[in-house]
């Protein structure tokens, strides 16, 4: 049962009483839902385990599991589905109990319709909260900055990505670390029929090889040692919507297996399980590799290579896109100025030539983290050639002048940023890979202002 291809939030509807399925499917359709609906709360069950559902609609009396049973079911396995409780009769004490195990709401039949709706449009809100959690890293301001250019080349990949917006073609974006390849995947998804639909990201280089497996495709509970609860992959999680996966260039052989498979197929199956669900997303990948020599020296699937890159596009580094460079800098000093809560009065000659001159090796990422150190070390509102000088020892490892304190701040903090970003800054796995506990690397965070 695949998913809607303009991405429409799906609903089951859950009733023993064909015709109250019936007149939810009408109404609720012309209100832009994708509709399913079962007769039995075991009905509803395996559905769940085909589509990935944000919502289910359920009679409270049932044969067999009743309508609470499955509310307790799905609040354990299926933890990005919301549940509205429904009931020919209302009680208080109905209700309460519904909304203790996790009912987002509550109707009794023969009530106003509009109600229904105002609440089931506010589960659609929580939802698209929820995948604000999976969108690529932080979005504040960064599509304005990164998306205007007055670069030739890099206006024509502009021209093509928003053309590939209007297409389903899968999509690979190509370039150096620090590029910005992740703004163009969300300048794509925004310009998509799909905009509506979760963004969802899989950064290849921050799981280990079963890790990832487990967060593309998830698992049942029991599937192995640890698999202590059922796990939605972000494929499903993915459906109707984007899919981006960073770093593809750094998959193992057995997932570029499965990868390639579950292109092809348009389905996935969970660790542990044999059941196939259909995914319906567009796929983009990225990276900073050359995957036609990682293909030549038989590192990557051929298949798998063509698949991927019906579209490809180049970025640019920014030594060559000189042009941008005095946007950028206006850019990331109002920004940093505006988080550290220092406003900065003046900006030495010495200073700006070098961010006007240097060739930033490490791209966008290394500029916006050369301006933070100066903002950080300014004085009085004055950035200074002392400021340049610890950032640029530190990008380009010459640290001799430094005191030993200054050194271990700026590394440390350099370290931090550079995890979090390889992480997509989910702090539980980033202070799995620095060796330290959460409440610590919150604390680090503080320390260093990191937001």
């Amino acid at each position: 049962m695949e998913s809607d291809k303009m991405g429409k939030m799906g609903i089951l509807v859950v009733d023993d009483d064909a015709d109250f399925r019936e007149s939810m499917k009408i109404i609720l359709e012309g209100e832009g839902y994708s509709i399913d609906s079962a007769s039995s709360g075991n009905e509803a069950l395996k559905l769940l385990d085909e589509r990935m559902y944000f919502l289910v609609l359920t009679d409270m009396v049932m044969p067999g599991l009743t309508g609470m049973e499955l509310l307790e079911k799905i609040k354990a396995d299926y933890l990005m589905t919301e549940v509205i409780m429904i009931s020919g009769y209302g009680t208080i004490d109905k209700a309460v109990e519904a909304m203790k195990k996790g009912a987002f709401g509550f109707f009794v039949k023969g009530n106003d319709i509009e109600s229904l709706i105002s609440e089931i449009k506010k589960a659609e809100t929580i939802r698209n909260l929820k995948n604000e959690n999976y969108v690529l890293k932080s979005r504040i301001n960064k599509v304005p900055y990164l998306i205007e250019s007055k670069n030739n080349e890099f206006l024509e990949i502009l021209s093509v990505i928003e053309k590939a917006a209007t297409s389903n073609a899968n999509v690979l974006i190509m370039g150096e670390s620090g590029v910005g390849k992740e703004v163009l995947v969300e300048h794509l998804h925004k310009k998509s029929n799909r905009k509506e639909a979760p963004l969802v990201t899989v950064n290849c280089q921050a799981f280990s090889e079963s890790l990832l497996e487990s967060e593309l495709f998830g698992h049942e509970k029991g599937a192995f040692t640890g698999a202590f609860n059922r796990r939605i992959g972000r494929f499903e999680e993915a459906s109707g919507g984007t899919f981006f996966l960073d770093e593809i260039g750094e998959l193992s052989p057995s997932t570029q297996v499965k990868l390639l498979r579950t292109i092809e197929n348009k389905y996935i199956e969970r660790a542990g399980s044999n059941k196939r669900i259909p995914i319906d997303l567009r796929l983009v990948c990225a990276t900073n590799k050359n995957l036609m020599k990682e293909v030549q020296e038989k590192r990557f699937r051929e298949d798998l290579f063509y698949r991927i890159n019906t579209i490809s596009v180049y970025v640019p580094p920014l030594r060559n896109r000189r042009e941008d460079l005095p946007m950028f800098i206006d850019f990331f000093f109002e920004k940093f100025s505006s988080e550290q809560k220092k406003k900065i009065k003046s900006v030495s000659k010495d200073v700006k030539k070098f961010l006007l001159e240097y060739d930033y090796p490490g791209n966008i990422r290394e500029l916006k983290n050369i301006i933070e150190r100066l903002i950080v070390l300014s004085e009085d509102g004055n950035v200074t050639e002392h400021g340049l000088h610890v950032s640029t020892q530190l990008s380009e490892g010459r640290s001799g002048d430094l005191s030993l304190k200054e050194v271990r701040q700026y590394a440390e903090k350099a370290h931090i940023l550079k995890v979090l970003d390889e992480c997509n800054y989910n702090k539980n796995k980033a202070a799995e890979v620095l060796n330290i506990t959460s409440r610590q690397l919150y604390n680090k965070m503080v320390e260093y202002n990191i937001k």
